[in-house]
């Protein structure tokens, strides 16, 4: 074979050799920022109340996530429970929280009642299962500092993964956390998503957002999910910075089995579309631009990743086992690179790391049938739905039929300091 047939031989890698040049170059855009992150220091301290929306969490879990909210000393802990959920009611009448019982279904309801129950002015949103370290009060007060900084997210990890499935999500964790939100907080101060988990605001802002929360629509139909990135929204749409301390680390529950993962990942991309595509069509993300880049950039990926497996399956036809395996090698050392900070901490989940780029694939495909089906409005773990005429409506436990709908003023609400 002469060296002219040796190169037309390869000329079919071309696309794909650029393409691999223009993502490691975004990736570089992307990770330049990130590395100059450093967390906020300040000596600012304020009175804060936790939130937290309770259904049906796992008891051992919820009573630890408790101990550990209190253990950061905040000026309240507000529970917003459940009327259905007596076991959530009975652990925290062991402590010194406030409850408040409802029986309007739904997350968002049950977070606008915790923040208007709430007389602090800063409000930590935190879901029932997320267990917090003993400095991270201290730790997000730090960026409020700055009277422009509206909201603050923390690092998050799975707490105690003990699958494949839970170390794969660690690892998203810590690339989102040492990358995609730590260059946005760098860059602009505007980080496209304060996750739920925990997620601290000025009381005043979520007062004011308050309205708009609660009735979000998407192609006329109301949502239900995605409040922490509606939330992170119209934080920055009002003109507040919001920004990461990575410094104040909690840790969450993660699935760990592969139909619940794909449901969990299917909403959550749904959520991220519908957001992300209102925040390019209105504009207003433009005014931060890399955070208009980092958007453009994600909605992007879903579909350029998908094309190296497709070479892969036409080297894997046509026998070129050299490219296959160069492949295979170049995905394994590249994926490394970029995960070299959650390396550092579990070195051994270098191992893992082709089954990492599997699930990369995955949830590729999950992304775009995300898009697909962006109008579908489901929870993973609240028996809730949006009905054919538009209302957030009760579905049985095991997903029968709808309950009828409770309007939002008929709810029985009981502060009971316990």
């Amino acid at each position: 074979m002469t060296a002219s047939d040796w190169l037309l031989g390869w000329t079919w890698l071309v696309p794909l050799g650029l393409l691999g040049v223009v993502r490691w170059l975004s990736w570089a855009f992307r990770r330049i920022p990130a590395v100059l992150y450093q967390p906020y220091e300040s000596d600012y301290r304020a009175p804060l109340s936790i939130v937290v929306p309770v259904y049906k969490e796992e008891p051992e879990l919820f009573e630890r996530a408790i101990r550990s909210w209190l253990a950061n000393d905040p000026a309240e802990v507000i529970l917003v429970i459940d009327a259905t959920d007596t076991v959530c009611q009975q652990i925290a009448a062991r402590y010194p929280v406030t409850v408040v019982i409802t029986d309007v279904p739904g997350k968002r309801d049950a977070l606008r009642r915790g923040w208007e129950a709430a007389s602090t002015p800063l409000v930590a949103l935190v879901d029932s299962d997320t267990v917090w370290a003993p400095d991270v009060l201290a730790e997000v007060c730090k960026p409020f500092a700055d009277p422009r900084v509206g909201g603050v997210g923390t690092r998050q990890n799975v707490w105690r993964p003990a699958n494949f499935l839970q170390r794969i999500n660690d690892m998203y964790l810590d690339l989102r956390y040492f990358d995609e939100n730590a260059g946005q907080t760098y860059f602009g101060q505007a980080v496209s998503c304060l996750s739920g988990r925990t997620a601290v605001y000025r009381r005043e802002i979520l007062l004011e957002i308050s309205h708009d929360f609660m009735h979000e629509t998407f192609w006329g139909r109301p949502c239900m999910s995605g409040d922490d990135k509606r939330l992170t929204c119209l934080t920055m749409m009002r003109g507040h910075k919001t920004v990461m301390q990575r410094s104040a680390r909690v840790w969450s529950t993660f699935p760990g089995t592969f139909p619940v993962f794909v449901r969990q990942r299917l909403r959550w991309a749904r959520n991220t579309w519908r957001s992300d595509l209102r925040a390019l069509f209105q504009g207003w993300v433009f005014a931060h631009p890399y955070l208009a880049f980092t958007m453009t950039d994600k909605a992007v990926s879903a579909f350029t990743l998908l094309v190296a497996p497709v070479y892969l399956t036409i080297g894997i036809v046509t026998g070129r086992w050299d490219f296959v395996a160069a492949l295979a090698i170049w995905w394994w050392l590249s994926r490394a690179v970029k995960l070299l900070p959650h390396l550092r901490r579990r070195p051994w989940h270098f191992f893992l790391l082709p089954g990492y780029v599997l699930m990369s694939f995955v949830m590729a495909v999950i992304k775009i049938c995300a898009l697909c089906t962006i109008r579908t409005q489901r929870w993973l773990t609240r028996p809730v739905q949006v009905s054919g005429s538009g209302e957030i409506v009760r579905t049985g436990e095991s997903g029968g039929e709808a309950t009828p709908p409770i309007p939002a003023h008929a709810g029985n609400v009981q502060g009971q300091p316990a």
